[in-house]
């Protein structure tokens, strides 16, 4: 056991963590990159960033539909290892063209829709090799130190970006991030042994059964069916409201990017804190109650960042509310992610999980979209209101009634 309390998941299962926070650091080293880089560089707008948020992600969801059952049949680790170095390539390009001086919103949109597309396989893979990894009562285990690793590189990451883009030019995180992926695919390399190719069945050639076999489970579960549903209106409206935060702090407030990574990172000791805590809420209060807790108690947050104001009140009140935020967040990922395992047949994750990402992407992107333009008309601190107040309402799209029960007491026998 090692440290007193602490599971190892087998060093396979380290390796794959190891590249997981390589990258995640990379990314949130990155944290708001794009949208710096279209203000400060580009001087676009609100609409414009909007824009690029939205349609380089929507168009990058569009493309991952037909993969999820292509990576369903096929090894998880070459796919996941060929999505990291697809990321790599496209991520590099951005500071070679600024170097030249070519750098234009049309090459960011392109890479967004790149990096897009391929996060949602890199996430089917993951998530089906990480079943056929870990025992099924080791799966809250892993997810929980993914979740720590996210908001730890989060904590981290942003200031450092943010310090780093002062010090040496807007495109610096992106080499960063791009690195990242670079180091993410030789650690999976080095995971090693041997992985069956998985069986398909009904022929050879991809069905149009096969694109929508993870919508179908997806939408005929009781539970999950619910979850998705709040999980597009959540993550779209909390999604949404990023690039118009953007807009506001780094230009009508005056924050310097060392203060906009800064309001954003220290927060995430919440998410950190959270994680860690997700084993033990579920082994005292069950699977179902915490799920449907930390659903309510994350949406009351977002609605106070309408409030923001210059200087050191405005960066108070934002760590005050994502802190709150950040932390039901970190509690919530992991019980559902391990929820969707949990009730996912071994031969349907990549597709699910596929569709559960283009799913919640899709709308994603259609609220930044709808925000964007809401901000043209309205400004962004209301059209950050308009987010924060409809928030309020999607825990009424939780689960409820007798189809949403499960029997707890054996899913926390499973985790003690």
């Amino acid at each position: 056991m090692g440290v007193a309390g602490w599971r190892s998941l087998g060093r396979r299962f380290e390796w794959l963590w190891a590249a997981y926070a390589v990258s995640s650091y990379g990314t949130w080293l990155g944290f708001g990159a794009f949208p710096l880089i279209a203000i400060l560089v580009l001087h676009s707008g609100p609409t414009q960033v909007a824009a690029l948020s939205a349609a380089g992600r929507a168009v990058g969801t569009l493309l991952a539909v037909p993969l999820g059952p292509w990576v369903e049949f096929r090894r998880k680790r070459p796919v996941m290892m060929a999505m990291d170095l697809s990321r790599f390539a496209a991520l590099l390009s951005v500071p070679v063209a600024f170097a030249l001086g070519w750098l234009s919103f049309v090459q960011l949109l392109v890479v967004s829709v790149v990096v897009a597309a391929a996060d949602i396989t890199f996430r089917a893979a993951s998530g089906a090799y990480l079943k056929a990894l870990v025992a099924p009562g080791d799966l809250l285990v892993a997810n929980s130190r993914f979740e720590s690793t996210t908001w730890t590189a989060t904590v981290v990451g942003p200031p450092l970006g943010g310090a780093a883009i002062g010090l040496f030019g807007p495109v610096t995180t992106v080499v960063a991030d791009a690195v990242s992926y670079l180091l993410s695919a030789l650690g999976i390399r080095a995971i090693g042994g041997t992985e069956p190719r998985p069986e398909r069945t009904g022929g050879r050639r991809l069905r149009a059964a096969d694109l929508l076999e993870g919508w179908r489970h997806i939408l005929t579960h009781p539970t999950l069916r619910p979850l998705f549903f709040n999980a597009i209106v959540v993550n779209g409206l909390i999604m949404a409201s990023e690039p118009l935060l953007a807009v506001l702090l780094l230009g009508r407030l005056g924050f310097a990017p060392w203060q906009y990574g800064l309001v954003f990172a220290l927060p995430c000791v919440g998410g950190l804190v959270g994680s860690r805590l997700a084993r033990r809420f579920v082994t005292r209060f069950g699977q179902r109650r915490v799920l449907l807790t930390t659903g309510l108690l994350r949406a009351c947050w977002p609605v106070g960042l309408a409030f923001v104001q210059p200087g050191l009140p405005g960066m108070v009140l934002i760590i005050a509310v994502q802190f709150g935020l950040v932390f039901f967040c970190g509690v919530y990922n992991p019980v559902l992610a391990t929820y969707r395992l949990d009730h996912t047949a071994p031969d349907r994750v990549a597709r699910t999980l596929s569709a559960w990402s283009v799913g919640t992407s899709a709308g994603i992107a259609a609220l930044t979209a709808v925000w964007g333009l809401l901000a043209a008309v309205t400004g962004p601190r209301t059209a950050i209101a308009i987010a924060g107040v409809l928030l309020l309402a999607t825990p009424l799209l939780l689960p409820r009634g007798e189809h949403a029960r499960e029997d707890t007491r054996e899913r926390a026998t499973s985790l003690s």
